[in-house]
């Protein structure tokens, strides 16, 4: 979730952290495909990740206002409905369609929707529901965005490997950008009246209490006991390096050097995952899929050009 901030010199320390965390976020596909490698369902994978995460969120808030009496950890009444959206479009099912998407299509083209359409979509609910006018470029950048998604869909799936699975998993993996696009516009009015983190942390930690009823449905708990050591790594490298530590770093960075520096490291994590996926799962990413990937990343670039 990202703030309005003026953009200011970015310090070699900060960019530092931003590769570090676009390294995080970037292999997390691939290691979301490792636990589901491992037996692992996504929704299961999704619970115990933000299970653990929130639990880490609650031990910073908690700590914070031990150090700052005057810090607020309360949120107005009226604004619950907005939170309780917030956990589950950010976190429940974002990360349900996310994750289901990577064990059916891979984590390659899980990365390209995920990263690179949320601006496009961002954009276009801005115009139908913030009144926000598109410019010439960002018409025709979407347009061009969305010439290159379906390219990925048709002919990533028909032509790699997996078929029709595929084929499915990237149409569910396109219902991730519009849930993130939709938990991005109703989190500004939010983000400008409480802490930031403050929020992050609820939405994590009510995000993963609302992913307990899926998991129990589907009986994964039980899984958790007979989990492989490479399972628990997975898991705890989403938890505390994606989640926790990416929060962290992401704040800190934002707060110095502003929205437009910071997001622009956004556009390295598609690299990041696809580098990962073809060197350590063995994943075909062929020229269709790389074609409608740079018309995507072409499209992004016209409509977040100042």
């Amino acid at each position: 979730m990202k703030m309005v901030v003026d953009a200011r010199p970015m310090s070699h320390l900060n960019a530092l952290l931003m590769l570090l965390l676009i390294f995080f976020w970037g292999s997390s596909f691939v290691v979301v495909k490792i636990a589901l490698n491992e037996g692992l369902s996504p929704t299961a994978v999704a619970t115990f990740r933000f299970l653990i995460a929130g639990a880490l969120f609650l031990v910073a808030i908690v700590l914070k206002k031990s150090t700052n009496r005057e810090y607020n950890l309360n949120i107005q009444l009226r604004e619950l409905p907005t939170i309780l959206l917030l956990a589950l479009t950010g976190v429940t099912f974002f990360f349900i369609a996310q994750y289901t998407g990577i064990w059916m299509a891979g984590a390659s083209i899980a990365a390209i929707f995920v990263c690179l359409l949320a601006p496009i979509i961002i954009s276009a609910l801005s115009v139908r529901l913030l009144k926000e006018k598109l410019r010439r470029l960002q018409i025709i950048g979407t347009a061009i965005a969305a010439t290159g998604t379906s390219i990925v869909i048709v002919g990533g799936g028909w032509n790699a490997q997996g078929g029709l699975d595929l084929l499915i998993g990237s149409l569910i993996l396109l219902l991730t950008p519009f849930l993130w696009a939709t938990y991005s516009l109703l989190g500004r009015k939010t983000l400008e009246k409480y802490d930031a983190f403050l929020v992050v942390a609820y939405v994590n930690m009510l995000g993963g209490l609302f992913l307990v009823p899926f998991s129990v449905a589907e009986n994964s708990f039980h899984v958790a006991l007979g989990m492989s050591s490479i399972g628990w790594l997975s898991i705890l490298f989403l938890s505390v390096t994606c989640s926790f530590i990416g929060y962290l770093i992401w704040f800190h960075v934002l707060k110095q050097a502003g929205a437009a520096a910071t997001s622009s490291f956004l556009f390295i994590e598609p690299v990041i995952t696809v580098v990962f996926a073809v060197t350590l799962l063995g994943e075909r990413v062929d020229a269709s899929v790389l074609g409608g990937a740079f018309l995507i990343f072409l499209g992004v670039y016209l409509v977040t050009r100042k």
